[in-house]
C-alpha cells in the first residue's frame, strides 16, 4: 500500500446476497486511489455503489472480496477511527439534546478530556455558524441546521481523514457556501476529504479529483481540470459554409449544428480554438466568431455515465 494515499483500495468488492433474492453485486473490484491532503469526489447515478463503499471503507460492512485501506490502517482499527470524521447522509439525531450537549457527548466517545471537548465544541460550533444556538435542542432546528451540527461533529475530533455522504444536501445557497469553504479550510490545513454529492456544481468548486462509479466500478477517475479539458468544445460561426469546411472541422472531433444556426465541434486529443480557426481558414472558409466552451463536471458525468 501507498504511504502517500490515505485511501486506498484493491479489487474490493461486495455481494449482497439473501434466502429468497438473487445475489445482487454492490461493488465489483473497485479499485481508488485518495492522495493525502486533497478533496475527493465520489460520484455516481443511484445505486452506483458509492454508499456501499463507504460503510466498508468505516468497517461498517465486511467486503466479499478484496481489500481496502484508510490512512495506512485497514477500516475499522481503532486507531484510524481516532482520526477519521464521518457524516452520514441520513444522520440520527439525539433531539431531546442541545447542541452543545450532542457535540459533548461524541466528544466522550472519541475520547476526548474534558478541556479538549469545551475547545473542540466552541471552535467546531462557530466554525459551522450555530455558536449562538448552542443551547438550543436539536428537535427544534431546522434540516440546514441539523446538516451543520452534524458537519460539526464530523470535524469535533480535529480528524486526518474527513468522509462526507451528501454534506450539502438540505443546505441553501448561504449552507452550501459556509461548507464549501470549510472543506477548502481542511485542504489548507493538509486534511483529506472524501465527498459523495449529487450536487455536481458543489464538487466542481471543492474537489481536485474524482472518481465516478457504475454499477460498483470505477469508469473515470482522476483531476477534475484535465478530465473536463480533454473535451472541451468550440463553438463558431462560419459564413457560406461549405462541404469542404465542414469535412476539415470534422478531423478534429464531432460536430453539431446549435438551433442558433452556429455550429459546435468537440474536441479530440487536446487540440485547441486556434486549430479549428486555422482549419477552417485552411479550408477556404470565413471565420466570423469562435468561442471556446470548457466541458462542465455535469456534461462530463452525464457524457460518461451514457456512454457506459
Amino acid at each position: 500500500m501507498n504511504p502517500d494515499l490515505a485511501i486506498e483500495t484493491e479489487r474490493l468488492s461486495k455481494t449482497f446476497a439473501g434466502l429468497f433474492k438473487r445475489p445482487h453485486l454492490a461493488v465489483d473490484e473497485l479499485s481508488l486511489q485518495v492522495p493525502r491532503g486533497r478533496v475527493f469526489g465520489l460520484l455516481g447515478p443511484n445505486g452506483a455503489g458509492k454508499t456501499t463503499t463507504i460503510m466498508m471503507l468505516l468497517g461498517n460492512l465486511r467486503p466479499s472480496a478484496g481489500s481496502a485501506q484508510l490512512l495506512g490502517r485497514p477500516p475499522g482499527d481503532l486507531d484510524v477511527c481516532r482520526r477519521l470524521g464521518f457524516l452520514p447522509e441520513k444522520f440520527q439525531f439525539h433531539d431531546f439534546l442541545t447542541a452543545e450537549e450532542f457535540l459533548d457527548l461524541h466528544g466522550k466517545l472519541y475520547g476526548l478530556d474534558a478541556a479538549t471537548r469545551r475547545r473542540r465544541i466552541d471552535e467546531t460550533l462557530e466554525l459551522v455558524g450555530l455558536a449562538d444556538r448552542r443551547r438550543d435542542r436539536l428537535r427544534g432546528f431546522s434540516k440546514g441546521m441539523q446538516q451543520r451540527i452534524g458537519l460539526a461533529q464530523a470535524l469535533l475530533a480535529d480528524p486526518e481523514l474527513v468522509i462526507l455522504d451528501e454534506p450539502t444536501s438540505a443546505l441553501d445557497p448561504l449552507g452550501r457556501r459556509l461548507v464549501r469553504e470549510v472543506i477548502l479550510g481542511l485542504k489548507r490545513q493538509g486534511r483529506t476529504v472524501l465527498i459523495n454529492s449529487h450536487l455536481l456544481s458543489e464538487i466542481e468548486l471543492t474537489c481536485d479529483e474524482i472518481a465516478i462509479l457504475r454499477h460498483g466500478k470505477v469508469i473515470q477517475q482522476g483531476p477534475v481540470a484535465e478530465l473536463t479539458r480533454t473535451h472541451d468544445r468550440v463553438r463558431f460561426r462560419v459564413e457560406a459554409l461549405t462541404d469542404p469546411v465542414r469535412a476539415a472541422v470534422e478531423t478534429l472531433g464531432t460536430l453539431k449544428t446549435l438551433p442558433e444556426g452556429d455550429l459546435e465541434v468537440r474536441l479530440l486529443n487536446g487540440q485547441a480554438a486556434p486549430e479549428v480557426a486555422a482549419v477552417i481558414v485552411g479550408a477556404g472558409g470565413r471565420l466570423t466568431a469562435l468561442e471556446t466552451q470548457r466541458e462542465s463536471l455535469e456534461d462530463l458525468f452525464v457524457r460518461v455515465v451514457e456512454e457506459e
